[in-house]
């Protein structure tokens, strides 16, 4: 991808995260007016696509919420299907610019990129409410309840994308690791200037597609690690709702809080993002697509 489509991404990825910060803060569930806002204007930068979306409302606390799913037909629709989905809640009193307007913007932005590219397989993009506590891990989430749904309807998916914090990276940032000397043993970088996958043992054969086609981009760092589900903080996102309904899946992110002093804190702000980073993860993450279709 070239340095003016980059550009375009990031641009477009900026106004993005910049309206959903600015404009619905504390985009949660006990505030549903602010959450069902933001779902209206994710709803309506799909539609801006082109796209025609379907809104599954549920009823959580006595409010209704709801995901928001676009489809891109494939030629081949019998093939098993391509899931990439974002959470668009944030935790209370913040911003949530990297968590999770980022990856708001980054869905946007591939569903733009892809929509009239050709694919044999059909590719759903999905923005997801209630990933946030006190949701997480419940059959609250937006994302169970998708995921139990295309279960029960005996949806064949090929593998989910979890876009979940894409935006924050510096090559002075110190990275943590979730596993004591991971770092060394592993030889993960110092800093924190790269993209994450993290999947679970059933999903290794997708992360060796989805990691050596980012890799082979050439424009950002690209690590990995694979491991029992069950280990924390890997299952900490939208993803874990697809490995409980027995489907592959994996997280692209920026490692959250092991590398953004921001999250979830009120200074999860829109300027501080690196947007070149952010447009470079999704110029990746559609290469991989591609290969993902090609299966």
């Amino acid at each position: 991808m070239n340095e003016t489509e980059l550009s375009t991404i990031a641009s477009r990825a900026r106004r993005i995260v910049e309206v959903l910060a600015t404009n619905f803060p504390s985009r949660h569930g006990h505030f549903p007016s602010v959450l069902n806002a933001a779902g209206d204007f994710i709803e309506q930068e799909f539609q801006d696509l082109g796209y025609a979306v379907e809104s599954r409302p549920y009823v959580s606390e006595g409010t209704t919420v709801r995901n928001l799913v676009v489809e891109k037909k494939g030629s081949r629709p019998e093939l098993s299907s391509i899931v990439v989905g974002a959470h668009y809640d944030t935790v209370i009193d913040t911003p949530g610019a990297d968590d999770n307007a980022s990856g708001v913007a980054g869905l946007l932005e591939l569903a733009r990129l892809l929509k009239n590219q050709r694919t044999r397989r059909t590719i759903r993009f999905v923005a997801f409410p209630h990933e946030e506590l006190p949701y997480f891990y419940t059959h609250l989430m937006g994302s169970r309840q998708y995921a139990k749904a295309l279960k029960q309807q005996g949806e064949n998916v090929l593998v989910m994308l979890s876009l979940e914090m894409l935006g924050y990276a510096d090559e002075r940032s110190r990275q943590l690791y979730p596993i004591p000397f991971m770092r060394l043993l592993g030889r993960y970088p110092k800093h924190g200037n790269y993209i994450a996958l993290v999947g679970n043992l059933r999903s290794l054969a997708m992360m060796s597609i989805v990691r050596k086609t980012m890799r082979d981009q050439h424009t950002i760092g690209v690590e990995s690690l694979s491991a029992p589900g069950f280990i924390p903080p890997l299952f900490l996102s939208d993803h874990s709702s697809f490995w409980k309904a027995g489907f592959p899946a994996l997280m692209v992110t920026d490692t959250a809080f092991l590398r953004n002093p921001h999250y979830h804190k009120e200074s999860d702000t829109p300027e501080t993002l690196n947007y070149i980073f952010l447009a470079n993860v999704v110029a990746a993450v559609c290469a991989a697509v591609h290969s993902l279709d090609n299966q």
